[in-house]
């Protein structure tokens, strides 16, 4: 008891008492900081991994297999090394895939305490919408009145003869001309298109430069389900908007559709036969979008 009362008293001893509890208590915060940054990476590392596979498995929401879209989101936890971690993956098919990630952590000073371990947990949602909003859309277009049956095959018409006013438009998305037509009947249009723009139709038959486009995309691919099929095209859905009697001038764009050109055509053909499917891929969900098979993905959690 003399001594502690001498070193309270004492100066010297005051300073070591001082010193003790401040190098105890900077121990302890370096401590928190190492554990919590610790925790802070585990946790990024974990939400970086959700995300990805929701997203991953969000892209075959609109298959008919929920056994597809739960392979890939445990493909991509595994790729990230987390497959120990996967909690569950909940779907809702043309909806919306969760994934929920638990990881237990040691802990290193935090330990001292007691804490051995601290369990991170993550969670991760890829929501599909009907898309309004996009870029690469080729120049042909289909009524928005008409039923798709996803699967079947159709027909599109690619001149004025034998149509009726609105079933179906040949699209000047950046100006009259064949040419212009062609290019981006290959390649898509490089604009934006959204849900209430009005576009000009094309007029005249373009068989010649549909026939030539067509062949060169049938080349590329040969599988409706390929992710980066060029066949596959990306179409505007409208509405007629600026009929003059039997000539449609102006259409609305009211959605998208996907739409797979299923052979070529012969010189005598003036249609494109192909397949409507229900698809992910790159664009904007707006709220007044027609659903028409075309959605885009966005992480809502």
């Amino acid at each position: 008891m003399k001594f502690l009362k001498r070193l309270v008293t004492n100066e010297d001893g005051n300073i070591v008492l001082m010193s003790t509890f401040l190098f105890l208590a900077l121990t302890a915060f370096a401590g928190l900081v190492v554990d919590g940054g610790h925790l802070y990476l585990t946790k990024a590392h974990l939400q970086k991994a959700a995300n990805a596979a929701a997203l991953s498995g969000g892209q075959e929401l609109t298959s008919d297999q929920e056994s597809k879209v739960k392979s890939l989101v445990e493909n991509i936890v595994d790729a990230h090394g987390e497959s120990l971690s996967l909690k569950n993956v909940e779907i809702e098919m043309e909806k919306k895939v969760s994934v929920n990630l638990t990881k237990s952590v040691d802990l290193f000073f935090s330990s001292i305490f007691g804490m051995q371990a601290v369990n991170v947990s993550t969670k991760a949602t890829a929501q599909i919408g009907s898309m309004g909003r996009a870029y690469g859309a080729a120049p042909i277009g289909i009524n928005d009145s008409v039923q798709l049956n996803f699967g079947e095959e159709y027909t599109l018409k690619v001149d004025e003869t034998g149509g009726e006013t609105g079933f179906f438009g040949i699209l000047g998305l950046q100006g009259p001309g064949a040419k212009l037509y062609e290019q981006n009947l290959m390649h898509g249009f490089d604009g934006e298109l959204k849900v209430g723009d009005i576009v000009n139709t094309e007029s005249g038959n373009i068989a010649g430069p549909t026939q030539r486009a067509v062949d060169y995309l049938v080349k590329t691919c040969n599988d409706m389900n390929a992710k980066d099929c060029p066949r596959i095209l990306l179409i505007p859905v409208y509405k007629p908007y600026n009929v003059d009697g039997n000539k449609m001038k102006e259409v609305k764009i009211t959605g998208f559709a996907h739409f797979y050109i299923s052979e070529p055509m012969n010189d005598n053909d003036k249609t494109i036969k192909g397949i409507f499917l229900k698809r992910v891929t790159t664009g904007f969900e707006t709220e007044d979008a027609l659903n028409k098979g075309a959605y885009s993905l966005k992480l809502v959690e």
